[in-house]
């Protein structure tokens, strides 16, 4: 598979494949492809992965595209301003990715839910207590909202982060939570009573506009039902 990367702040992946080759994507991601790119809609791997991912924030189905006869080509454009990474997800390099990032990906990568450990971490951390993790082996395609700044954490190393900001990070990383010093910090400092911790080894995946603050933001101008 060869694929290009095209266009920002709504950019999409165009794919180009050989005969056989299949991706997988979460339901009502394809945006164009020629013609001999054959669809078939799966729960792939049965009911139970099915919804776990559901609980990830994917859709309960996936579709699978597979090319006949010749080289093809399928795009998948992002569904809110911002970036799609690419991750090359191979054995024991499995990438832990927010609630419904994922958009794409070559067929020998699995798609499953990811709990956090520490149940604080996922409660109050911001990132939510169930997120996606992509495993296997292959090229996966990843909705980063806003856009993404990249860093490799050492051993030890760590990052704070504010809520939604984490859109993604290596398996390896661990995630807690730690709280804002000072009552006068939580209340009149305008960035809430949490942060996440990241620790390395391992890269992290920041973004500069999560969707969740753009909501907020807007929310104030939306007339109110009555």
């Amino acid at each position: 598979m060869r694929y290009e990367i095209i266009g920002e702040p709504l950019p999409v992946v165009t794919c180009t494949v050989n005969s056989g080759e299949s991706l997988i994507t979460e339901s009502g991601s394809m945006s164009w492809m020629s013609p001999n790119m054959k669809m078939e809609t799966t729960t792939n791997g049965g009911i139970g992965k099915a919804l776990g991912r559901m609980f990830s924030g994917d859709s309960l189905f996936q579709n699978r595209y597979t090319c006949l006869g010749g080289e093809g080509m399928i795009a998948f454009a992002s569904s809110f301003p911002g970036s799609i990474r690419a991750f090359n997800i191979t054995p024991g390099n499995s990438m832990i990715v927010q609630k419904s990032a994922f958009l794409a990906s070559e067929a020998g990568v699995t798609l499953s839910i990811h709990f956090q450990k520490k149940i604080g971490s996922g409660l109050f951390g911001g990132e939510g207590f169930i997120m996606q993790k992509l495993s296997g082996n292959g090229v996966a395609f990843v909705e980063i909202d806003g856009t993404a700044v990249e860093y490799d954490l050492q051993a030890g190393q760590s990052m704070v982060i504010d809520t939604g900001y984490l859109a993604a990070m290596s398996e390896s990383c661990k995630m807690e939570i730690q709280t804002v010093p000072g009552v006068k910090n939580m209340v009149f400092g305008g960035e809430g009573i949490f942060n996440t911790v990241v620790t390395g080894p391992g890269k992290i995946i920041l973004q500069t506009m999560p969707v969740s603050n753009v909501a907020a933001t807007l929310r104030p101008f939306f007339p109110s039902a009555k």
